[in-house]
């Protein structure tokens, strides 16, 4: 057994307000969404506001930034979830409601156990995978890194472009 998780955080800006119709059906397949991804294998929490979801959790002055976090087992575990699961379905529809990102819009990192990373800190791991590209501290499915303390090099686990929805 490991004593490091996986977090993971995105951030995505939507192209209309949160209560806007044209973004209705993305706000209203939320609930769905984080209860597919709490019942999913090798889930292990998820930041959420009293809301129950996390859209509401200002990191910036954008009123249309929205973000997201949760931690997983493993790599592999968060990405059945992300691209083989019913999410995969709603991220081929981010266009619709989202504006394409101009840099990194995701960033995972180790954290020990029982970690519950902040916006903040996901923020700041996203700002450090923009500014240096992928490193042990902050990267993505394309360039991940092993277990800390663990030797070996980075791997690719990214998802076919089919199923990202910007390409």
């Amino acid at each position: 057994m490991t004593d490091w998780h996986l977090a993971q955080f995105n951030i995505a800006t939507a192209r209309f307000a949160l209560d806007d119709p044209r973004i209705a059906d993305f706000m209203a397949q939320l609930d769905d969404i984080n209860g597919l991804a709490e019942r999913s294998p090798g889930f292990v929490w998820r930041l959420q506001s009293d809301s129950g979801n996390a859209t509401d959790i200002k990191v910036s002055d954008d009123p249309n930034l929205v973000v997201n976090m949760s931690v997983w087992q493993s790599p592999e575990t968060l990405f059945e979830f992300a691209y083989k699961s019913a999410h995969r379905e709603v991220m081929t529809r981010r266009r619709e409601w989202f504006v394409p990102p101009s840099g990194a819009y995701q960033v995972l990192w180790w954290v020990e156990v029982g970690t519950r990373p902040t916006a903040q800190q996901g923020m700041e791991r996203l700002a450090r995978l923009n500014r240096h590209g992928p490193s042990a501290h902050a990267f993505n499915f394309k360039t991940r890194f092993p277990l800390p303390g663990e030797a070996g090099e980075p791997s690719d686990l990214a998802p076919e472009p089919y199923c990202v929805g910007w390409d």
